[in-house]
C-alpha cells in the first residue's frame, strides 16, 4: 500500500513538473507579446494601464476557473498584469529618473561615512539620542532641539548637515510621532543604528523606592517599563518630552517623591541616585535610530532601503506591492502604516527592506514603483547601512 502511495505521489509530481515547464514557456511568450504591445503603445501614445481590458480578462478567466479557484486565479492574473505593466513602462519610458539619480549618488558619495559633523539631536545631554549620535559619529558637534519636528527642520533648512531620530523600539513599537513628520519634510536616511537601551530608575540623593509617588519619562520609555510600573500601583506615570530632560528637571527640583526612568549616564550627569536597576520589561531592549541628511548619500556598505508610498483604497493594492518584493527575493523588514490627515481611511505606508544598493533587480523594482500611476505618492527615503 505504501509503495502504491509513493508511486502515485511521484507520478503527480512528474506531471506538475511538466506543467511548470509549459507555464514557463507560456509566461515567456506572454512577456514577448507584452513587449510588442509596449512598442505599439509607444508609437500610438496609448496609456500602459488599461483598466477596462484588465477587468474583462479577470472576469473571463475567473469564469473559466470556476468557483473553487476563482480567488486564486484572480491573484495569479493580477500579478501577471503588474509584471506586464512594469515591463511595458520600462520599454516605453526607459530607465526611470529615480534609478538614474541613485546611480549618480552611488558614484558621488565618498567611500567612508564622516567621523566629524554638526548633528541635530532631540533632547539634551544624556539622552539615548545623544548616545546614538556618539555611536554613529566619533567626533560630533551636537545641537539639541526640543522636539522631533525641530530636528527635521534643522536638517531640511541646512542648519545641520545631519540629524538623529528614534524610529522604533523593540518593546514599545514604532515612534509614530517621527513617522507622522516624515511626509512633511524633505530628507534622506543615510545611516541607522540599533542602540541597546538600559533603563534605570533615578531619584534625588537619598531617595528610596518606597517613597516614590510619581515616575516621569518619555511615553515610549514608560511603555517599555509597564511590568515594573504595574508592581507599584500607587505610583503615577508622568509623560515628559525626553528621558534626559526629565532627569535634569528632577535634579533641579529636588523632589524626593518623584523619580525618572532614564539612562545610567543621567545619574552622573545630573547628580541623581540609581534607586532601581533594569526596570524595562525586556532584557533585550533596543531602539532603532535613523540618521537623516538633506541630500542623499549612499555609501558602499548600504544594505537597507526605505521608501514611502500611498495607495488607492482598493482591495489587493497593498498585496500587489508586497508580492513584487517577494518575486525578486527581497525581505521586507518593516511595514508601517499611518493615516493621511484629511483623507478618510487613506494610509501612507513606509517599507524597510534588506537589499544591496547595486542590485539591478531592486533598482528596476524601485523604478517601476516610482513611475506606477496606481501609486498615488512615492518617496525614496534612502539606501543605507544599519549598525
Amino acid at each position: 500500500m505504501q509503495s502504491a502511495k509513493c508511486g502515485s505521489l511521484q507520478k503527480a509530481r512528474e506531471e506538475i513538473d511538466s506543467i511548470d515547464s509549459s507555464l514557463v514557456k507560456l509566461f515567456t511568450r506572454r512577456m514577448e507579446l507584452a513587449t510588442e504591445v509596449a512598442k505599439a503603445k509607444r508609437e500610438s501614445g496609448a496609456a500602459v494601464f488599461d483598466p477596462a481590458r484588465e477587468r474583462a480578462i479577470l472576469s473571463r478567466v475567473c469564469d473559466e476557473a470556476g468557483g473553487e479557484y476563482e480567488n486564486s486565479v484572480r491573484l495569479l492574473f493580477s500579478t501577471l498584469f503588474s509584471i506586464s505593466r512594469a515591463r511595458q513602462r520600462g520599454i516605453i519610458n526607459g530607465e526611470s529618473p529615480l534609478v538614474k539619480r541613485i546611480r549618480e549618488v552611488l558614484a558621488s558619495t565618498p567611500p567612508d561615512f564622516p567621523s566629524k559633523a554638526l548633528v541635530a539631536c532631540p533632547g539634551i545631554e544624556g539622552s539615548y539620542a545623544q548616545q546614538a549620535v556618539t555611536r554613529i559619529f566619533s567626533l560630533p558637534t551636537i545641537l539639541y532641539f526640543n522636539g522631533f519636528d525641530k530636528v527635521f527642520d534643522a536638517v531640511e533648512k541646512g542648519l545641520c548637515p545631519y540629524g538623529i531620530l528614534p524610529i522604533e523600539n523593540s518593546a514599545a513599537g514604532s515612534v509614530t510621532a517621527v513617522y507622522d513628520q516624515m511626509d512633511r519634510h524633505r530628507f534622506h536616511i543615510v545611516k541607522a543604528l540599533r542602540l541597546k537601551v538600559n533603563h534605570v530608575l533615578l531619584g534625588v540623593k537619598g531617595a528610596r523606592l518606597e517613597g516614590i509617588r510619581e515616575i516621569a519619562s518619555h511615553p515610549h520609555a514608560i511603555a517599555q517599563c509597564r511590568a515594573f510600573l504595574a508592581r507599584h500601583p500607587l505610583v503615577k506615570a508622568i509623560p515628559e518630552s525626553n528621558t534626559a530632560v526629565a532627569a535634569k528637571e528632577l535634579a533641579a527640583s529636588g523632589r524626593a517623591g518623584r523619580a525618572v526612568i532614564a539612562s545610567r549616564a543621567c545619574a552622573e550627569l545630573y547628580g541623581l541616585d540609581i534607586i532601581a536597576e533594569e526596570v524595562a520589561d525586556a532584557a533585550f531592549n533596543y531602539t532603532r535610530f535613523i540618521c537623516i541628511a538633506k541630500k542623499p548619500e549612499i555609501y558602499p556598505d548600504a544594505r537597507k532601503f526605505s521608501i514611502m508610498l500611498s495607495l488607492p483604497h482598493r482591495p489587493g493594492t497593498l498585496d500587489g506591492i508586497i508580492s513584487r518584493f517577494s518575486a525578486i527575493g527581497v525581505n521586507l523588514t518593516k511595514l508601517e502604516s499611518r493615516p493621511i490627515p484629511g483623507m478618510d481611511f487613506e494610509f501612507r505606508f513606509t517599507f524597510d527592506f534588506d537589499a544591496s544598493a547595486r542590485d539591478e533587480s531592486v533598482l528596476q523594482l524601485l523604478g517601476e514603483l516610482s513611475s506606477d500611476p496606481q501609486i498615488e505618492h512615492f518617496t525614496f527615503l534612502g539606501a543605507y547601512n544599519e549598525m
